[in-house]
């Protein structure tokens, strides 16, 4: 294999071409491009993008794809990472996150998240209010589903063990869980509703 073309930056979820033409080597991935039916090659992180011709004998005459990172050290999320994310922003259909943790490992540069109504919760997920899943400031354990469209990865709580891990109260006080919807003020006593992770088994 040789390499050709002139490297380039490139940012987590830019379209680096059409699966059917070229290959995902590292720090790429194959996905479906906006739900078109089209497989396309996107990069999973920031980066410089390479592309590596395929020996003359290789059965596959497609170009390999590379991206190598800034940070080789730093977590990258990929679809299936258990990410430990910060609430920034609250809306009516969405949440936005900061991510901070990749399973153990921190991230050495910025990743966003978004929480979507339909991938808060499980059951009744037209009856999600965002606003009584999550504040700004919570810090939140979900899944990374996929890359989204604004090169923000789609996170999920939709499970027992993911949503809110921490979260202030209004006094300033780290809430303790009460149950799976609800986590009280230890200094007020004030119950505030949220999408509580389960911790332990």
């Amino acid at each position: 294999m040789r390499e050709e073309g002139e490297e380039e930056m490139v940012t987590p979820g830019e379209m680096l071409g059409k699966a059917s033409e070229v290959k995902a080597g590292k720090g790429a991935y194959v996905a479906d491009y906006r739900n078109s039916g089209i497989l396309c090659v996107f990069s999973s992180l920031n980066g410089l993008r390479r592309t590596v011709s395929p020996s003359p004998d290789s059965p596959d005459q497609r170009p390999t794809i590379e991206v190598t990172g800034h940070k080789a050290h730093g977590a990258v999320p990929e679809p299936g990472s258990v990410v430990i994310a910060r609430v920034t922003k609250v809306m009516a259909k969405t949440a936005s996150a900061d991510i901070m943790c990749v399973g153990p490992k921190a991230v050495q540069e910025k990743f966003s998240g978004i929480i979507r109504q339909q991938d808060v919760r499980a059951t009744e997920i037209d009856r999600v209010d965002m606003h009584l899943s999550f504040r700004p400031g919570d810090i939140v354990r979900a899944l990374v589903l996929s890359l989204g469209d604004a090169r923000a990865y789609h996170l999920s709580t939709a499970k027992n063990e993911l949503g809110v891990v921490s979260a202030e109260s209004t006094a300033g006080a780290t809430m303790v869980p009460i149950s799976w919807t609800e986590m009280q003020c230890p200094l007020t006593g004030q119950i505030e509703q949220r999408k509580v992770a389960k911790v332990g088994s």
